[in-house]
């Protein structure tokens, strides 16, 4: 079995629903149930990085594993960079970086995409997809799109519909569209080697990347290699609103 850590890159600050991280999910927040989930997937440690004294406090309450982190980070990636550099992590060492509004994600999915970088060593990323099963989520733009290559290498990701079906989209019959075979949604979970983290962090944002709002283009524009796989498990979809919230809420009573 191949070691990795676990980072948990937490704000309370969402331009959708702002302190999500503390919301309260059956007695405990958010936060709390993605790190208990992550503790369940193997990972030789797991941490909570935060910039956000509100969410130390509560973090605190659940786990001794909590760093306080500089506040001008743009991105989660680059949080994880300092989490990387500041703490007791080896170059070569995988870390899977878990976002902070997934309480269901399920923790085999977090091993695999952390097993699958350890055997694809040509990558310098792994995540993981699911096939779409609506159209409704084919044309979310919360729902990022990846196409990939037939060895499975990301060609790109979109928040548009990709591949875009020509000779049906904008026509009558559009429900013939084959959505398991040709839309994957792209879950959110990464992982990174950490001598690659310092290096991406350095590297300037890809022009796609400003236009879709969707960091790990900036892989992909440097010339990197991301390896995706289908997830053994299916994930929820993460809580970006209050009626997500709401909705996972009222699932789990």
């Amino acid at each position: 079995m191949i070691d990795f850590h676990i980072v948990i890159p937490a704000r309370y600050e969402s331009s959708r629903l702002p302190g999500k991280a503390l919301m309260d999910i059956q007695g405990k927040p958010m936060l709390q149930h993605v790190y208990e989930r992550a503790l369940h997937s193997g990972a030789k440690s797991v941490l909570i990085a935060t910039d956000d004294q509100r969410i130390e406090e509560a973090a605190n309450a659940f786990t001794d594993q909590v760093m306080m982190t500089s506040a001008a980070h743009p991105t989660g990636t680059d949080r994880l960079a300092e989490v990387l550099t500041r703490g007791d992590y080896n170059d070569h060492d995988i870390v899977v970086n878990v976002q902070g509004d997934e309480p269901m994600i399920p923790p085999g999915n977090i091993n695999q995409v952390a097993m699958d970088l350890a055997a694809h060593p040509e990558a310098q990323v792994s995540t993981l997809y699911q096939p779409i099963d609506t159209l409704e989520k084919v044309f979310d733009p919360n729902v990022v799109k990846i196409v990939m290559d037939k060895a499975g290498y990301a060609l790109y990701f979109s928040r548009a519909p990709i591949p875009w079906h020509r000779g049906v989209f904008g026509k009558s019959g559009q429900e013939t569209v084959s959505l398991a075979t040709d839309y994957c949604w792209h879950i959110g979970l990464y992982a990174y080697r950490v001598d690659f983290v310092k290096d991406y962090v350095t590297k300037s944002a890809a022009p796609m990347e400003k236009v879709e709002s969707l960091e790990q283009l900036r892989v992909l524009w440097h010339g990197g290699k991301i390896h995706v796989t289908q997830a053994q498990e299916k994930c929820p979809q993460d809580v970006n609103t209050l009626e997500d919230l709401e909705a996972l809420r009222q699932k789990l009573r």
